[in-house]
């Protein structure tokens, strides 16, 4: 009877420790979220005052690349690797 009741007194004070926690990692975790978003509208009011004052320049445009001149056919290549002992 007496070791049910400490069973009993062990597991309601093993419920209230984690129900402490919980609470506990909760206003951390809403701590540091609220700290994230302050940080990121900082951050974001000194990138468009950073944008206001010098706008980013022009991206270059994108270079075309040159199509490779064949040097010769297929049938030619595969020949050139028959020679070297592959086979195809």
């Amino acid at each position: 009877m007496e070791k049910s009741k400490k069973h009993e007194a062990n597991a309601q004070f093993a419920k209230m420790h984690r129900a402490e926690d919980a609470k506990k990692a909760a206003s951390e975790y809403e701590t540091a979220a609220l700290a994230l978003r302050a940080k990121t509208e900082r951050l974001k009011a000194l990138r468009l005052a950073r944008d206001a004052a010098a706008p980013p320049p022009e991206p270059a445009a994108p270079k075309r690349k040159s199509k490779k001149k064949s040097t010769g056919s297929l049938s030619a290549f595969l020949d050139g690797q028959a020679k070297d002992g592959r086979s195809g």
